[in-house]
């Protein structure tokens, strides 16, 4: 008995010494990317009450974690400079190899965010290139949770050809050139689910505190949460019921946010990339609200103020003319929220398959906007977009800004135009570039009052600057969107539609 009271109590105190073991979360890894010019928050558990100390380049910040155990300091700000340890010491001492200092960015979104390198247009070239070890990259795993949780189960890992084929094709070819610009090392934190909505990875907090988000997507949420569904029936042999889902799933408002977003809300960053929408089609009315209020959601979580957000416009896709709403939505929200930028595709996207393969050209027009506005280079970083509009006589003239070195058609006349009256019936028009306006007209029209641009779901069109960015879709009219409903795709595209990659990425 003695030898068993004695067995018990080395137990019990080697559990101890486990539990007071401090543990940073899993975005202080070795190799991890601090922010520059910032004061970066450090945090993760230990004992209650137990006094934790974090020191890096010769900066030191401790603090007591609290009653739950859960720690944050700040420390910083830093600048570039060769890699560094940064050790966090509590009743044991953690040594983080190989920290950077430069500039970090969340991507997030759906399928055509998660679109993996491999499957990419150029892949091959990319990945034999792909050796940088001033770009890192962490992948936050797939998690559907009912209520905010913190830890995350992933580490940072280099840029190579082994980790990268798996990795965002867009996260990696905007973090290519912001690095190969900046000269200064880059960390790319990748969270995103394919086939999902954006209520998805918005808080209940902020579609509770707007009544219309409220009612159309908590409310329902709550309801179901409230009544799961029941127990099917056993099925008569040779037949399998399908189980009935689950109220917690990745399409269900704030699930995403809980278990992808609210782990990394901490982690000190410069601005986020989104490509999303899809999902969305067919409610662009109700994503007017929800993009802006999810936007906003994270800027109040990460407690960066506005911080840049940079987001990827919907590329062609024969999903219906719900596509074009839901494109006027998200230009409505660049033109809405201060520092917020958006990439225009529609030169780069497939009809035919809702996952376009031409990913370059979509990550690098997304570190334009950022390398112009963010990092104030000397460059036209964005599209040119409709800023007003006259009626001069017949025609309607159009002017654009963005236009950087010019407006220029590609192609022998310009396209994608249309005109109505005051009956709100668009007919195709005649444009033509005169200088850097665009002056629209139609025989059918004698008294025009509203133009459309690129306004189907191809978004035909072939006005770009100079610098090679196509013009931005765009109406001048305020007709209702289409009402609400699920997109229209037709029957043959729908397999690719709902193909989705697989998720996995380095560091699960």
């Amino acid at each position: 008995m003695k030898f068993k009271i004695l067995g018990a109590a080395l137990a019990l105190a080697v559990a101890s010494n486990v539990s007071a073991d401090v543990k940073p979360h899993a975005l202080f890894s070795d190799g991890m990317v601090l922010q520059r010019d910032a004061k970066v928050n450090v945090w993760g558990k230990a004992d209650a009450g137990e006094k934790v100390e974090v020191q890096f380049r010769g900066q030191s910040a401790s603090t007591a974690a609290a009653q739950d155990g859960m720690w944050k300091v700040q420390i910083g700000p830093f600048q570039p400079g060769d890699s560094a340890s940064l050790t966090i010491k509590g009743n044991n001492t953690i040594e983080v190899k190989d920290v950077l200092v430069g500039e970090v960015w969340v991507a997030s979104g759906q399928s055509n965010m998660e679109w993996q390198l491999k499957n990419s247009e150029t892949s091959e070239q990319a990945i034999q290139s792909a050796a940088n070890p001033n770009i890192r990259l962490f992948t936050v795993p797939k998690n559907v949770q009912k209520d905010p949780v913190t830890e995350v189960k992933a580490k940072w890992v280099p840029c190579n050809p082994q980790t990268v084929p798996s990795f965002s094709a867009v996260a990696y070819f905007f973090g290519r050139k912001l690095q190969a610009e900046l000269n200064v090392p880059i960390g790319l934190i990748h969270t995103s689910w394919g086939g999902t909505p954006a209520e998805a990875w918005t808080s209940r907090e902020a579609l509770a505190a707007d009544e219309r988000l409220k009612k159309e997507l908590l409310d329902p949420f709550d309801h179901r949460l409230a009544n799961p569904p029941a127990p099917q029936p056993t099925p008569a042999p040779g037949k399998k019921n399908r189980a009935p889902m689950n109220p917690v799933n990745p399409n269900a408002p704030t699930t995403l946010y809980n278990g992808m977003i609210a782990p990394i809300k901490s982690y000190t960053i410069r601005g986020a990339i989104w490509y999303q929408g899809e999902a969305n089609a067919g409610r662009a009315d109700q994503y007017r609200v929800l993009f802006p209020a999810m936007i906003e959601c994270w800027r109040k979580e990460w407690g960066r103020g506005s911080f840049p957000f940079y987001f990827v416009q919907l590329a062609p896709f024969k999903g219906g003319a719900v596509w074009a709403d839901l494109r006027e939505s998200q230009r409505e929200t660049a033109h809405k929220l201060p520092h917020t930028g958006m990439a225009v595709i529609t030169d780069v996207g497939d009809p035919m398959n809702i996952h376009p393969k031409k990913k370059l050209e979509v990550g690098e027009r997304l570190a334009a906007g950022a390398l112009q506005d963010v990092y104030g280079k000397a460059i036209v970083g964005h599209s040119p977009d409709v800023k007003s509009h006259r009626v001069d006589g017949s025609p309607i003239v159009l002017e654009f800004d963005n236009v950087g070195g010019g407006l220029e058609m590609r192609g022998e006349k310009l396209i994608g135009f249309t005109i109505a009256g005051a009956d709100n019936n668009f007919v195709p028009a005649d444009a033509k570039l005169s200088g850097n306006t665009v002056v629209v007209s139609s025989p059918k029209v004698a008294s025009p009052v509203a133009v459309r641009f690129g306004w189907t779901e191809l978004a035909e069109g072939n006005l770009f600057n100079k610098e090679g960015f196509p013009a931005t879709p765009f109406r001048t009219d305020d007709a209702p969107f289409i009402a609400p409903g699920r997109p229209s795709v037709p029957k043959i595209l729908k397999a690719k539609a709902l193909a989705e990659p697989s998720g996995k990425g380095p560091g699960e």
